[in-house]
């Protein structure tokens, strides 16, 4: 999700998620007004002049930035705050919206695979960390055998907080593990785990339940918790970390419109880029070295790997 503040059983279940990332809650999209990329909803040309883009929030900081950057290259640029995830990428698909910016690329697999979507990276933006924090301990190797770690239970945060207690050494799973494991792939283990809903997880650390949880950015920050309290942090620079990389998504068959160069590269100013990086008080790493490319591949990959499964 590249809710800043924010993205996020793989298969059909993402679906109905909101790392991104992404954990998301939003409203239907509102009716017409798209420009559908190459065509409007109603069959008519695209007005090059508008971009309307779909976001988890639309109220933060950058995008006034990011608007008013488009206004000197002649774009003028809606934002729209939609708190559905599903309806995000829908508006995207039926032309609703221009392109959206909230979630990663696993999260995208899923709407693709499952929702029948035609969706495409266009441009990359961040990865955002999950990270495990603690109260009462300070470091991994502090957390005694059958402590209790709270996780967020949606399919695509499950996996990865998965993935990073093996990185932890907490337990270990079928055959290493992807960005597609579920609790049926702990294969050993020293703790007990919790899964709870996204929004829960600073709750279960704060009430006792459990004595350390993997929280996202976006909850981390709205829950008071503190770099201090982070006892595990993923290495953003690790290429594992490539199915969690956030991106702008347009309708495939739109992906062509140069619109979009004009929109990453003020993105990807140095004005938007430091107002992202202090809303997200530094805990990101940019991904421009991404081409769209790259992004496709790596998006093909996952949706191959998510077919398979089912």
């Amino acid at each position: 999700m590249n809710n800043s503040r924010a993205k996020n059983k793989i298969l059909s279940a993402i679906g109905v998620l909101a790392a991104g990332a992404l954990t998301l809650s939003m409203a239907a999209c509102a009716g017409g007004g798209g420009t559908g990329g190459s065509d409007t909803a109603d069959g008519g040309a695209a007005d090059e002049t508008k971009i309307v883009l779909g976001a988890d929030d639309g109220t933060e900081a950058h995008w006034t930035i990011l608007k008013d950057k488009l206004a000197e290259e002649g774009i003028d640029l809606e934002v729209r705050t939609i708190t559905d995830a599903v309806q995000l990428n829908q508006g995207v698909q039926d032309g609703e919206l221009d392109v959206n910016l909230f979630q990663h690329l696993i999260f995208l697999s899923d709407f693709n695979v499952n929702s029948g979507g035609t969706l495409v990276p266009i441009g990359a933006t961040a990865v955002y960390p999950l990270a495990l924090y603690s109260e009462q301990y300070k470091s991994v190797e502090d957390i005694p055998d059958g402590a209790t770690v709270a996780l967020p239970n949606n399919p695509t945060n499950l996996a990865r907080a998965l993935l990073n207690l093996q990185r932890a050494g907490l337990l270990e799973l079928k055959d290493g593990g992807d960005a597609f494991s579920t609790e049926a792939d702990i294969t050993s283990s020293t703790i007990k785990i919790l899964p709870v809903d996204s929004n829960q997880t600073v709750t279960a650390l704060k009430d006792g339940s459990a004595q350390a949880a993997i929280v996202n950015n976006t909850q981390a920050q709205k829950g008071g918790l503190g770099d201090d309290l982070i006892i595990f942090k993923e290495d953003l620079d690790n290429p594992e970390l490539a199915p969690y990389i956030n991106a702008f998504v347009v309708k495939d068959e739109n992906k062509d419109d140069p619109r979009w160069e004009k929109l990453i590269e003020a993105y990807r100013s140095p004005e938007v880029e430091k107002a992202v990086t202090e809303l997200n008080q530094g805990n990101l790493q940019f991904k421009g070295d991404w081409t769209a490319a790259d992004l496709q591949k790596e998006l093909t990959g996952l949706e191959d790997k998510l077919r398979a499964q089912q």
